[in-house]
């Protein structure tokens, strides 16, 4: 049975579809509620995300850390508690198979997921443990997630993923082209909360929520990828700008590990995100999945689209890497047409670090 959050029986609530179905898109006013998630109206924080149907893969015993360090792409032997990182599973071909939210309390490792990736992952982990001292088990019937742009105090009882991005991690490194504290991601500091689901409506209470349109159109404006909207089968980290938050770049052997070493000191990833700032003029918005041309030819597709308080219609794109990034770009949904220009996310000659002096690349010219 496809999971229905209890908070959807507030007034107004209008459920989500794709990602996010069995949480409110909204409640009635989307605009509003992005703005009280933003802090525009009243206090930063003052409105909370339903995402209970997040999915939550618990790693318990003494061998969790340093066995989830052998798999993954993060270095975790040393991940001190209450301390949000994330972590990517890939192929063999460095492929993004699983990315997730990870936070440790002491005693267990919490992994939260898209929902349909809890179970396969879950399974998967089981298949690899061997004879390490580690329990892997499902939980996503018995916890909720809420999303909040800050602390909330009264919630110190709860576990807390904090978000690092758009932070440079230890061992990451910056595909951007804008100095580190001129990042949009600045903006959107982002916890999600693990609250028992037998006291999701306890926890809320009357505290005003946002749906998950306000939480996306955050997302998007920090440029921050997400999977299963920004990935695809092919997709791989260089081309999202992961390697700052998930990908530690001198730790010990992993899968996928050769591929990454290899595309990042000379390389380049064939596709890069961007971020479009679309034409307004038509009232509507595209679909992701939407091409994205340059002139006559298709350089790429949209991902994910929003209609941002401020800035409007606004979408994070695939593209090929070497498009001219001062070009204007055209979405064409079914025939309706969109103009686009782009915001550099991932710089045109990302890759091939080897003799570069910082994690910095070159603005283009």
């Amino acid at each position: 049975m496809s999971y229905l959050s209890p908070l959807l029986n507030r007034s107004g609530a209008v459920q989500a579809g794709g990602l996010d179905a069995g949480v409110a898109a909204h409640y009635g006013d989307p605009n509003r509620e992005q703005r009280l998630l933003a802090g525009y109206l009243g206090k930063p924080g003052s409105a909370l995300v339903d995402l209970s149907h997040r999915g939550v893969v618990t790693v318990s015993g003494p061998d969790r850390l340093s066995w989830l360090n052998t798999l993954s792409s993060q270095q975790l032997t040393n991940l001190a508690p209450n301390t949000g990182t994330e972590l990517l599973l890939l192929t063999v071909q460095g492929r993004i198979e699983y990315d997730a939210r990870v936070v440790d309390d002491g005693e267990t490792t919490w992994l939260v997921v898209e929902t349909a990736e809890a179970e396969p992952l879950a399974q998967w982990l089981n298949s690899m443990k061997f004879m390490l001292r580690v329990e892997i088990t499902d939980v996503s019937a018995n916890w909720a997630v809420l999303g909040s742009v800050t602390e909330v105090p009264e919630w110190d009882k709860f576990l807390v993923w904090v978000d690092p991005w758009p932070h440079l991690a230890v061992g990451g490194y910056s595909y951007a082209t804008i100095a580190e504290d001129q990042h949009p991601g600045l903006e959107r500091p982002w916890r999600e909360y693990l609250v028992p689901a037998a006291e999701l409506e306890t926890a809320v209470g009357q505290r005003p929520l946002a749906g998950v349109w306000a939480a996306e159109a955050l997302r998007l404006a920090a440029w921050r990828p997400r999977r299963g909207a920004e990935t695809d089968e092919k997709s791989i980290p260089h081309e999202l700008d992961l390697m700052r938050t998930a990908v530690h770049l001198s730790k010990g052997c992993y899968k996928g590990q050769e591929t990454v070493a290899r595309v990042h000191n000379l390389g380049h990833p064939p596709r890069r995100l961007v971020f479009l700032q679309l034409d307004g003029s038509l009232h509507t918005l595209p679909a992701p999945g939407s091409e994205v041309y340059l002139e006559d030819r298709v350089v790429g597709r949209v991902t994910s689209v929003a209609q941002h308080f401020e800035m409007g219609p606004i979408a994070l794109a695939l593209i090929k890497r070497t498009v001219d990034p001062d070009a204007v770009l055209m979405v064409d949904d079914d025939g309706e047409k969109y103009p686009a220009s782009q915001e550099i996310i991932v710089a045109t000659d990302a890759g091939q670090v080897v003799g570069r002096q910082t994690g910095f690349l070159r603005a283009p010219r």
